[in-house]
């Protein structure tokens, strides 16, 4: 439940595929998925415009490995979950998408990543896709939320992970 307290309308959740017109909001996700560590100072949005976080969301919908989903409150989206063929730094290979998924901070901690990617992975699945990879900092609490839903560590360094799902078993 998102809402508490006598005499208040309880939100309503709605997590559901992502219209083509949404997908200029996964640039807002795409800054909201940046990890920042307690006590430091969140990068500028034009951290944005670097090629390396691109590939995340330029030009998404027009490639058949794009698939993104959304969670909304009261038809305002407040989450999502999205995948696509990419050479970023969750790549394992060119039949693997990549991961990467976001909820705003006043709705983080309810489930709400776990209800987004209860809907991503069967879709990804049943598009034929046997994986789905992501790169995570190890001091990032989605950790759980990854491990929780069947990732494992295929790699790691000293900062990230390298996780892997296996959508054959989900």
């Amino acid at each position: 439940m998102l809402g508490e307290g006598a005499g208040k309308s309880v939100p309503r959740l709605e997590v559901r595929m992502m219209a083509d017109t949404e997908y200029p909001v996964l640039k807002d996700f795409l800054y909201e998925a940046i990890f920042v560590p307690e006590g430091e100072k969140a990068p500028e949005r034009s951290i944005l415009d670097q090629p390396e976080l691109q590939v995340y969301i330029s030009g998404f919908g027009r490639d058949e490995s794009d698939c993104a989903v959304a969670a909304a409150v009261d038809g305002k989206i407040i989450g999502a979950a999205w995948a696509r063929i990419m050479n970023d730094y969750g790549h394992i290979d060119d039949e693997t998408p990549s991961l990467a998924i976001a909820v705003y901070k006043d709705y983080r901690g309810r489930g709400i990543g776990t209800e987004l990617l209860s809907l991503l992975m069967p879709s990804l699945r049943d598009r034929g896709f046997k994986s789905v990879s992501l790169s995570v900092q190890k001091q990032n609490p989605a950790v759980k939320l990854y491990k929780k839903t069947g990732f494992v560590t295929v790699k790691e360094t000293d900062e990230e992970y390298i996780m892997v799902n296996n959508l054959i078993m989900c």
